[in-house]
């Protein structure tokens, strides 16, 4: 058992997925490991996540200390980036492989895929 506040999870994974489990959260930490991205950038990346959800999963990253908001209110329009934290850059391993199983089952995917012969 582990307990994260006042969250009890009867294993590891539990609470791993409870960091980076859902649609979103690893689409996003897998687009800002390699450098930082501002909001728009990240809504162009994933053109069918609503604002609402993105902002929603951004504010939980945060949240839980996974990546790190630095807002320049200098002039408007407002610039927000996201970047990795420290602790967030110690998933890269685990998404580094998340993204290439992904790969790999993408091509396996469409070596099946059958032909259209029309």
């Amino acid at each position: 058992m582990y307990k994260r506040g006042e969250k009890i999870y009867p294993c590891c994974t539990s609470l791993t997925m409870d960091y980076i489990g859902g649609k979103w959260k690893t689409v996003i930490l897998v687009y800002i490991k390699d450098s930082v991205k501002r909001y728009s950038e990240l809504k162009r990346m994933m053109p069918t996540i609503t604002e609402r959800t993105l902002s929603l999963q951004l504010k939980q990253l945060e949240e839980d200390g996974l990546i790190l908001k630095k807002v320049y209110n200098t002039k408007p329009p407002l610039k927000v980036e996201y970047s990795l934290s420290d602790f967030g850059k110690t998933l890269i391993p685990i998404l580094d492989l998340i993204v290439e199983w992904g790969e790999e089952m993408g091509e396996e995917i469409e070596e099946k895929k059958p032909e259209n012969n029309s």
